[in-house]
Order: C-alpha cells, then structure tokens, then sequence
C-alpha cells in the first residue's frame, strides 16, 4: 500500500472542501453574486465603526475653536510623540468649566485645502482626526486628560474640540453594482483625496469628494463612482491602427492580395470605397456621456462643501480625481 499516495489524496480532499465552502460563503461559484456585497446577515451593522467614523478627517469650511489645546505631559523629557494611554496636560481647568469626565476628540487642522481636480473654490480646512481624550484631573488653570483612543500619532499643539455625535449609516441589501449605469442626473462633483494621501483605492477606504450640504447631500447617501469611457486607465489611445503583423507593403507584387485581405484596412461609405476608418473616427459617432463605472461610496459626514465618504464596491482600481455622481 502505497502510504504517502493515500495521505496526499486524504490532504487534496480536505483542500477541496475548503475550497468549496469558500466559494459558497462568498458566491464566488455563481458570477452574477461577484458584486453582491451585502446580504441579510449584515443588515443590522454599521457601514462604519471606530477608526473609519471617528478619525475619518474632513474638510471644513468654517471656522472652529482653537482655544483648547494640549501643552504638555509628564513624559515629555522622554518623548514627543503620543498615543492611547498616555496623559497629557490641557490649557483649561475648571475656571474654564472643564470636568473630570469630559471627553474631547483631538484634531490637527492641517491647512487650507486645494485640488486640481475641483472647479469650486475656497473648499475649506482639511482637518486630521487623530483620537480622543478623557478628563482625569482638573486644577484651577491646567487638566490632565488621558488618551483613550488614538489613530494617529498626537502632539503638543493639537486641538481638543467636543466629541462630535456622528451615526454610521446602516447596511442594506443592494442590487449587484451596475457597471453600465447611465447618469442618473442628480450632482456630481470629483474624489479630491483620500485619507493618509493613498492614490490607489478599494473597499472601506476614506475619501474626500467636493459635494456637501450646498449640493443638498444627506449622510447615508449613495453615489456612483466613474470616469468617461476611455479615459483614466493606465494605456494610452490605441495609434496603430492595423489589425495585423502584415502590411500592405509585404504583399505580393504580383497578385497584390494584401490590401483586400482579412488585414486590410476599413473602409468608409455604401459602397466600401471610401477612406480608412480609424478608431478614433469610430469613437466620435456615439452618443456622449458614455462612461465606465469603477465603484460606488456611501457618504459617512457632510460638510458645506464636502463629504468624507467610505468606498463600498470596486469594480476595479478607484484613483484621485475619479468622478462621482449621486444616485
């Protein structure tokens, strides 16, 4: 009996169950399930927890305080830098109402914002979150606050401003992403950025796109992402127009069969007698607003005049700068 045959075969076995209960669990044994990504056992979960609600970042238009902030720490001749479970010094104590208790989410405005890829101008502040404290001593002048949660490094100089009371949208069972979707007609605007300067996006990813308020957009509000049809991928226009290693000139010089050969070139009118068509002729005969869409976001914060949305579905690779459009 041949022993080593007879394990391999018991190990293939086991492989191949694995294998099929995955491909069951995420349907990827039935093609037209490749886009579903919802089903009725995530219905009551949030599309959005922890890091990707709260350290999402934004960009803001108006103005916000600045007066509270961090200016020191007991460790500070060790280090600079901070993060969950440290304790640091606050510039206000309880002449300035400040209570034990009290839990403040910690900022860093980050500058005036500007993209090449938005016609509105005077977008706002891009403001970076980077966790939140919690009030353990207060002296007349001075708090100490204890970081209870970080997604970032924090520094002196960082601002405190009150925890903002944010819900995430909910999932709900979707259609299959619709990669031809025609325009729905309803605002469009740019992804200006992603969180953490990523340019190469996919599922559950922060961006920042020039749609807020002013274009009547809701949290909760789902938006197609897409580029024009033959724009935003990696190649450039086709140039070579022939359809074949042959050309005319490989023909023969006597029965000349080259240039009415399968590799010959199309020819325009009624009659096939016309001149040749290129690719780019063809292209300019259809109608306008043909386009291929590569995702879909759910918008997560809304500001005057931007969102912080989270991607949901790829089609295939987002970028910077790709449009999106509200459903």
């Amino acid at each position: 009996m041949n022993f080593h045959k007879i394990k391999v075969n018991k190990i293939s076995f086991v492989l191949l169950i694995i294998l099929t209960v995955t491909c069951v669990i995420y349907g990827q044994d039935n093609p037209n399930n490749a886009n579903v990504v919802y089903n009725d056992s995530n219905k009551n979960l949030a599309v959005a927890v922890r890091n990707n609600l709260y350290c999402a970042g934004y960009i803001q238009k108006s103005s916000f305080n600045t007066k509270l902030e961090i200016v020191g720490s007991k460790d500070e001749k060790e280090k600079h830098i901070y993060a969950e479970g440290d304790e640091l010094y606050v510039n206000s104590g309880a002449v300035d109402g400040v209570k034990v208790g009290d839990k403040f989410s910690v900022i860093r405005p980050r500058g005036k914002f500007k993209s090449e890829w938005s016609k509105k101008k005077d977008l706002g502040v891009y403001v970076q979150e980077l966790g939140a404290v919690e009030v353990v001593r207060v002296m007349r002048d001075v708090s100490v606050a204890k970081v209870m949660t970080s997604c970032g490094v924090i520094l002196f100089g960082d601002i405190l401003t009150p925890v903002p009371n944010r819900q995430s949208p909910m999932f709900k069972k979707r259609e299959a992403l619709d990669i031809y979707a025609m325009s729905s007609g309803k605002a469009n605007g740019r992804i200006l950025m992603a969180r953490d300067g990523i340019e190469l996006l996919g599922r559950e990813q922060i961006v920042y796109v020039d749609l807020g308020r002013e274009d009547n957009v809701q949290i909760g509000d789902y938006m197609t992402i897409y580029r024009p049809l033959g724009t935003g991928d990696l190649f450039a226009n086709v140039l070579k127009e022939s359809i074949d290693n042959k050309e005319e000139g490989y023909e023969s010089d006597r029965y000349k069969g080259g240039r009415y050969s399968n590799q010959s070139a199309r020819k325009k009118g009624t009659d096939g007698n016309g001149a040749v068509v290129t690719t780019e002729d063809a292209k300019s005969r259809r109608p306008d607003g043909l386009r291929r869409v590569v995702g879909e976001l759910i918008v997560l914060n809304v500001f005057e005049r931007t969102a912080t949305v989270m991607i949901v579905r790829n089609e295939s690779e987002i970028h910077t700068g790709d449009y999106v459009e509200v459903q």
